[in-house]
């Protein structure tokens, strides 16, 4: 039950911290993409490495645990063209979006029934376009600790190229 209270608390903190980022505002995001509010590209950059190093800490100390699919060329490939579009086409990643629709911006609650109508329909062709698209590029499973062989060089160097990429987008996108 602790942990069901620890999570709703960690996603309304997240949420606050979303919300007062400007990420659900649509308009926000728009100029994000086109790379003149630099906030909202580092905060995202931000919060995947302090993830990163959290989940580090909670692993370290037996807590938290990783359960890493098998990566498929094919299938992520064509996840990341929908998602892009989505995203395009509405201002909101899929997180954004329940904050936004919990902030009450109907274009958000629009975008939201969209994607729970695009997840029942993957979850209605799952079983059809898995051996289609997941199968025949399933290369297995892909971690940065693989590549680094050891967790903690890997975490480490996340944050500095994040934190690199963070200080980049700083120097370039004048916001």
């Amino acid at each position: 039950m602790t942990l069901i209270w620890l999570g709703l608390f960690s996603g309304i903190a997240f949420g606050f911290v979303v919300q007062r980022v400007g990420a659900t505002d649509a308009h926000r995001m728009a100029r994000a993409h086109l790379m003149l509010d630099a906030d909202i590209p580092r905060f995202m950059l931000l919060a995947v490495a302090l993830s990163a190093v959290g989940l580090f800490g909670l692993q370290s100390a037996g807590v938290g645990r990783v359960l890493p699919l098998p990566t498929s060329i094919v299938a992520t490939g064509l996840a990341a063209v929908i998602f892009g579009i989505g995203w395009g086409l509405t201002g909101y990643c899929p997180g954004t979006t329940w904050a936004a629709a919990g902030e009450g911006r109907m274009d958000a609650v629009f975008a939201l029934l969209g994607g729970l109508a695009g997840a029942a329909l993957f979850a209605q062709l799952h079983e059809t376009l898995v051996p289609i698209l997941y199968d025949p590029t399933n290369v297995g499973q892909i971690t940065l600790t693989d590549l680094f062989g050891n967790q903690a060089v890997a975490v480490a160097m996340l944050v500095i190229v994040f934190g690199m990429c963070t200080w980049g987008i700083g120097r370039l996108w004048r916001s």
